[in-house]
């Protein structure tokens, strides 16, 4: 059971940092976009402070899934 929960937890992270790799992307382009025609203020690396609650959902998914591996076992 606690593999299988692992492997999940494991999966969960996988697709964590697809999905931040996708929202930073677009949210980027959008800055950049915005920038030249819309008039925005906030600089384009703005875009990449959305890495933070990924990294650390990212991190916290991997150690969840290290530790009950290990129980597992």
């Amino acid at each position: 059971m606690m593999k299988k929960v692992s492997n999940l937890m494991f999966v969960a992270a996988l697709v964590l940092s697809h999905l931040m790799c996708i929202v930073v992307a677009y949210n980027y382009r959008d800055m950049l976009c915005g920038i030249a025609h819309s008039c925005y203020s906030a600089p384009a690396w703005v875009a990449f402070l959305h890495v933070i609650p990924y990294g650390l959902g990212i991190i916290a998914c991997v150690i969840i899934a290290y530790l009950l591996r290990r129980k597992g076992k």
